[in-house]
């Protein structure tokens, strides 16, 4: 049994601004207002939310090797 990360630390694109949340482990995060600059953040193409494409830790059901939010 692997252990799940419940936080993770986005790093905003258009700034570098980072921040370290906690992730929800039942629903996706399909948008994320940067702290640093009020950047609305979305998930790049093919990635299922903010975490998996601007995050250093993929979502919990990515971790599990489920399909996020399916």
């Amino acid at each position: 049994m692997s252990v799940i990360t419940e936080h993770s630390t986005i790093t905003c694109p258009e700034c570098g601004h980072q921040s370290t949340d906690e992730m929800p482990t039942n629903a996706c995060q399909w948008f994320y207002d940067c702290k640093g600059c009020g950047a609305v953040l979305k998930p790049k193409a093919g990635d299922c939310c903010v975490y998996c494409s601007y995050g250093d830790v993929k979502c919990p059901p990515i971790q599990e090797g489920r399909a996020c939010c399916g």
